[in-house]
């Protein structure tokens, strides 16, 4: 093994993806932060989703990130960056190595039993990003509920959008098995043009659970101190929204499930808009919580 993770790279950045990445609005102070976990993450991710890596060595790459971050090497320079970047806020690793799990399941688990299975694949691949999030502005453990449910509502968005994709050059599925077997479907239907009656029933039932957790999800904006972060989330929230509606009537095999720019500006608008009127309706703030949160209600099988 002769190259670095980076030299893996998809040459997909920050700009790429469907929700915003310390974007303009979150505080100019935070963003190098934020942005050497993204590097970090975007370089794990792609080890993970590699077409022709062979598994053992996506392994051992994934391996080397940790060691890096860990200070257990420096083969790999975003691993350095982000411990860096952690040591200069006094944060823990934790986090990262989170989502170094959920790549790592990325690798040798390809399908998922029911929503709880995939919820339990979320409480690694997407909560700790929010949860870095927060950290990084100081927020309360408090927020974690909420953060939670919005990141599962945006991971199982990506996997909808992306479900053909995955199976066809992973042969990963996240719509869960149980899934297909009360509608009628089977995982290889999503190898097919366009999708059947059935699976589309399933596509729609995921979107139907996903509507749920946002629904839950929409009161986090208001209980994030740091007015730039809570607009940002409100944003998100928004276009998460959108994109879940979107999942119910559109067939992501056949059909783009993006939104385009011109949209997205104006779904930032709106969010932006209703984070602020948000922010006004919002009761008093309530005394800063313990440094060490609850249990996670949103996934009860893990601690934070």
């Amino acid at each position: 093994m002769t190259t670095t993770a980076a030299d893996l790279r998809s040459g997909k950045g920050s700009h790429d993806e469907n929700f915003p990445v310390a974007s303009w609005i979150v505080h100019p102070r935070h963003r190098p932060a934020i942005l050497a976990f993204y590097e970090f993450v975007r370089v794990a991710d792609d080890i993970a989703d590699h077409p022709t890596l062979l598994e053992a060595d996506k392994l051992a790459y994934l391996d080397r990130l940790e060691g890096s971050l860990l200070g257990r090497g420096a083969s790999e320079p975003e691993g350095v960056a982000l411990k860096i970047a952690l040591a200069d806020r006094a944060l823990s690793p934790r986090h990262a190595r989170d989502l170094l799990t959920a790549f790592r399941l990325d690798v040798t688990k390809r399908r998922y039993a029911d929503f709880d299975d995939l919820i339990d694949y979320c409480s690694y691949s997407a909560m700790p990003v929010g949860r870095f999030v927060l950290d990084v502005h100081g927020e309360r453990g408090t927020t974690w509920d909420a953060n939670d449910r919005l990141c599962a509502a945006l991971q199982i968005i990506n996997h909808l959008q992306d479900c053909a994709k995955d199976f066809r050059a992973l042969d990963r599925v996240y719509i869960p098995l149980d899934t297909f077997a009360a509608h009628g479907a089977a995982v290889e239907d999503l190898g097919a043009a366009q999708a059947s009656p059935a699976l589309k029933a399933c596509i729609a039932d995921l979107a139907a659970k996903t509507d749920g957790l946002l629904a839950e999800s929409r009161v986090f904006s208001s209980l994030i101190r740091d007015r730039r972060l809570a607009l940002e989330v409100a944003v998100i929230q928004t276009l998460a929204e959108r994109l879940t509606a979107l999942l119910k009537v559109r067939d992501p095999l056949c059909e783009r499930v993006h939104l385009a720019k011109p949209q997205v500006a104006a779904l930032g608008l709106l969010g932006l808009v209703n984070g602020i009127l948000g922010r006004f309706r919002r009761p008093p703030a309530a005394p800063a919580a313990p440094a060490t949160p609850a249990a996670d209600p949103a996934n009860p099988r893990r601690q934070p």
